[in-house]
């Protein structure tokens, strides 16, 4: 079966061969032989070259009578949090103060290797360092709200205000006591789309950053815009991130052309004139480097938009993947050539 939406044939026949994660939702093979789809790295046995179809989306595959594998859950978001884990995430969402230990866990029947293993793969901290980023920063939001620093502690699920002092200046880098002197912190968290988890930083102002977790800059990223805030990242819920969970989930269905959730982009006068102008193209349509540097009244530096363009620490909502070569070919995507492809079939598709 051919469709355009596809990469090339041999491309992806050796991404199966080599069992690339880098095409995570670009396209998913059926398995003639056994009438079973699976993703492009899945680690069942590989079949023949002749026996495999390639579908652009799971949807395809199933419509055309290909059962989910039972290996590599295609039909499940990449990064999508595994059953067993998730009455235990749903307990500390619904208990932002609780601190468990390992005899915890284990009375819950969980293993805490395995709990350990997959917060350190996933939010690349520990079970116990993301708890305690959690109630940190629950108590920094009381506080910068005139709780006092003995309450925040106490209401967070601390027994001393010592032990309290400790972990919150551990977390965040600076003393409860300054918490309502101008320090900020930004909440972070982990959102998955069909291209893969992303993370998602937001302040009260807005959403500051939205980036795919495999991008190879992200902690620069983190750096920089820790360093321009005078603030630091913890793990925690925050209403711009809810509203952009569900702004995105309505992105990728098709339903939603424009975002409409805060965003806050600290930057030089010249790198915001040049994120403003790329949420000024158009959904489903694309213009090339110089043509943003041409519409923003800068014609010669196309050079330097190119590089504030690769700058852009919000993806999909400030759309750099809609500029393209002069030539139309697909050019520089931090989050890799293929995720800039599926965007541009996404919008061209639900747009036409």
């Amino acid at each position: 079966m051919e469709h355009t939406r596809l990469p090339p044939l041999d491309i992806m026949h050796k991404a199966v061969v080599e069992r690339d994660t880098g095409f995570e939702g670009v396209f998913f093979i059926g398995v003639k032989t056994t009438g079973i789809f699976c993703r492009p790295d899945c680690r069942a046995r590989m079949p023949k070259p002749q026996n495999i179809e390639f579908f652009p989306s799971a949807k395809e595959a199933v419509m055309e009578g290909y059962r989910a594998c039972k290996i590599c859950h295609p039909l499940e978001l990449s990064g999508a949090v595994p059953q067993w884990l998730q009455p235990l995430l749903t307990l500390i969402e619904d208990n932002c103060d609780i601190a468990l230990k390992d005899a915890d866990l284990r009375s819950r029947n969980m293993d805490p290797v395995r709990v350990r293993r997959w917060f350190k793969k996933h939010h690349d901290m520990t079970f116990q360092a993301y708890l305690r980023a959690r109630r940190v920063s629950q108590a920094f939001g009381q506080i910068k709200h005139h709780r006092t620093v003995t309450l925040a502690a106490f209401e967070s699920g601390y027994n001393s205000l010592s032990g309290f002092a400790s972990a919150f200046q551990e977390v965040t880098g600076f003393s409860p006591s300054r918490s309502s002197t101008g320090r900020k912190i930004v909440s972070l968290a982990r959102i998955l789309t069909p291209l893969g988890p992303m993370f998602a930083g937001a302040s009260d102002e807005g959403v500051c950053l939205l980036e795919f977790n495999d991008r190879r800059m992200l902690d620069q990223q983190i750096k920089v815009l820790s360093a321009r805030l005078e603030a630091e990242f913890v793990p925690g819920a925050h209403q711009h991130i809810t509203v952009l969970e569900r702004q995105l989930n309505e992105y990728f269905a098709g339903q939603r052309t424009q975002f409409t959730v805060p965003l806050f982009v600290p930057g030089t006068p010249f790198q915001k004139q040049v994120w403003q102008g790329l949420q000024q193209i158009p959904y489903g349509e694309t213009r090339s480097y110089q043509a943003q540097a041409i519409h923003i009244g800068n014609p010669k530096a196309v050079r330097a938009v190119a590089r504030v363009n690769g700058e852009n620490r919000i993806g999909i909502l400030i759309p750099c993947h809609r500029v393209i070569g002069k030539n139309g070919k697909l050019v520089g995507y931090g989050g890799g050539l293929w995720r800039k492809q599926y965007l541009l079939n996404l919008e061209c598709s639900k747009k036409a």
